[in-house]
């Protein structure tokens, strides 16, 4: 069955960097749309970036120019570059992997990682 399984959260002070990483297994990246999510407590979980099986990249307003998405098809990694962090961007942080190519249409996630706690400190 698919894992995906995130790594590299951990808290820093507000404008730190923190870099996240989601491994798959029997999943291959390179041929579908993945995405980064997020859930602060009482929220709903919201995409923050996504690409494309051809690396196009998308971004929620409130990342954009921050945060970087990209993956390491030979890795099969997918990545969450994430700077000038804020401490509104605390949050448990998810990977999601869909079985479409494009990451514009209204599909969900097939797949999700177990999810990464940042934590973002004033």
């Amino acid at each position: 069955q698919v894992q995906l399984m995130e790594s590299g959260g951990g808290s820093v002070q507000a404008g730190g960097s923190l870099r996240l990483s989601c491994a798959a297994s029997r999943y291959t990246y390179s041929s579908y749309c993945m995405g980064w999510f997020r859930q602060a407590p009482g929220q709903k979980r919201d995409r923050i970036a996504a690409i494309d099986s051809g690396g196009s990249t998308s971004y929620a307003d409130s990342v954009k120019g921050r945060f970087t998405i990209s993956k390491d098809n030979a890795k099969n990694t997918l990545y969450l570059q994430m700077n000038s962090l804020k401490p509104e961007d605390t949050a448990m942080y998810y990977c999601a992997g869909y079985l479409v190519r494009g990451c514009s249409g209204p599909y969900p996630p097939s797949y999700w990682g177990q999810g990464t706690q940042v934590t973002v400190s004033s």
